[in-house]
């Protein structure tokens, strides 16, 4: 056990801040404590106490991020060269098949617990893992069942993340049942070695109170309808199902020319969708879709910067929001790792799109950054099946926002989110708590500079050696 996961005693934690974001709004001079991981009680208007852990700066709620490829991480950036007048989404995954041939368990421990670190210093204290790397580079399975599952479940302990892993099942290249390609042979599961996989992660992450498990489909282009059925009809009901769904142009051309229905529409007609469901991206919706995933009460899963890096398209938020649709953000690909500009991505999008200001708001909450930090906070714990959030009986997971920043000492609280999210470049995120362990510290994690060691030789490796 690291220092990240101190054991928690029965002694209160108490704490202190000026101000902070609670469930209910804003408050002023809040005193609350931390037993066993989890907020006991909450006042405000009160003057600190001499147990009490002073926070310097607005303590706000931490985030889930809904969409993790960890194993991508080590590839950012590096996809920015035109290789063809026509680069998109496929000849990006290209690069990425070629790469992911060259990592090992031990390298995929390393850049998960790289990322995951750098997560926690953005604010996020949760990830949705959709984990589909489970073989060796030619497709055998590893002596231990889920070998590389348990690397990123270690990843997540020594990092102090809280993880919610969603092992992966992916059988095919394309609609219909197609046999796989020789890239995706480190991917590929039949039904029944998923089943024994998601076995052997719930055996693992049993006794893990901060890590949970899902489901998770890689798309409709990589299983078929038996195997979806078969698989929730296997497993536990109450736990999150996650997929990717409607991405690109051409995978919605694909399930019509395959079904005679588009890929959300199918989801809905031939499985059905609920509150259990997060669909990755859902960029490219007819109003019908997108207004059945609202009522349904799925989230979205949305990558904004992900998106805008893979040119994928401009989810109909607007619209979405009006019909107070469900949705929460993730890093994908993790060309970035910032809630800021996650968030404000998705809100310039749409910007860009509509050439109009303010788009993302609620009739309830017309504070633009207010309601992006909100949604994403509620979709997130839908998501990643999670409490956080101020509340008392949530995991006491908070952040505390630099208050040596004039932005955010100058602020009142109703102006505070929109200045942190679209007036900030600089990460503001001085101190992170997961479960009460006090995980970022004056923005330092304590195992950062040995993982940063390891993480650059692993990119070595990866990108530039044969």
């Amino acid at each position: 056990m690291t220092s990240q996961q101190s054991t928690h005693c029965d002694s209160i934690q108490y704490f202190f801040a000026q101000r902070a974001l609670l469930s209910s709004g804003w408050a002023k001079e809040v005193l609350f404590s931390v037993k066993d991981g989890q907020f006991h009680s909450f006042k405000t208007d009160c003057a600190p106490t001499a147990e009490c852990h002073v926070l310097s700066g607005p303590v706000l709620p931490t985030i889930a991020n809904v969409h993790s490829h960890a194993f991508q991480r080590v590839m950012a950036g590096a996809a920015e060269v035109s290789l063809n007048p026509n680069d998109s989404f496929w000849s990006w995954r290209d690069l990425m098949y070629k790469i992911v041939q060259k990592l090992t368990p031990e390298d995929a421990y390393i850049i998960a617990k790289q990322l995951y670190i750098d997560m926690l210093k953005a604010g996020y204290t949760q990830v949705g893992e959709f984990h589909y790397l489970h073989h060796d580079a030619g497709g055998k399975h590893y002596g231990q069942i889920g070998e590389m599952a348990n690397q990123i479940i270690s990843a997540a302990n020594e990092s102090g993340m809280g993880l919610t892993l969603l092992p992966v099942l992916y059988s095919h290249s394309g609609f219909g049942g197609q046999a796989p390609n020789a890239g995706q042979a480190r991917f590929i599961n039949s039904t029944d070695s998923y089943l024994a996989l998601h076995q052997s992660c719930d055996k693992t992450l049993a006794n893990h109170p901060i890590h949970k498990l899902g489901i998770c489909f890689h798309s409709l282009r990589a299983v078929t309808k038996p195997q979806i059925e078969r698989v929730l009809q296997s497993l536990a009901k109450d736990c999150p199902v996650h997929i990717h769904i409607a991405e690109q142009q051409k995978e919605v051309q694909d399930s019509l020319a395959f079904s005679g229905q588009r890929p959300v529409e199918w989801l809905h007609n031939e499985i059905g969708l609920d509150a259990s469901w997060c669909l990755v991206h859902a960029t490219h919706l007819t109003d019908a879709e997108r207004q059945t995933i609202a009522r349904s009460q799925a989230v979205a899963g949305l990558c904004p910067t992900t998106e805008a890096n893979l040119g994928d398209g401009i989810f109909p938020g607007v619209a979405f929001e009006q019909e107070n649709g469900r949705w929460g953000i993730g890093s994908d690909s993790h060309v970035s790792l910032s809630i800021v500009e996650e968030l404000r991505t998705y809100e310039y999008g749409q910007r860009l799109r509509d050439q109009q200001r303010n788009r993302l708001y609620r009739l309830d909450q017309t504070s633009v950054g207010d309601n992006l930090y909100q949604q994403a906070l509620l979709g997130g714990n839908q998501a990643c099946n999670v409490s956080l959030g101020l509340t008392k009986g949530n995991r006491a997971d908070f952040m505390v926002l630099d208050e040596s920043h004039p932005f955010i000492a100058a602020s009142e609280a109703k102006d505070l989110l929109n200045r942190w999210l679209f007036a900030t470049n600089e990460n503001l995120v001085k101190d992170v708590f997961v479960a009460g362990n006090h995980t970022i510290q004056n923005f330092h994690h304590q195992q950062e500079e040995s993982s940063r060691l390891a993480f650059t030789q692993v990119i070595k490796k990866a990108m530039y050696h044969a």
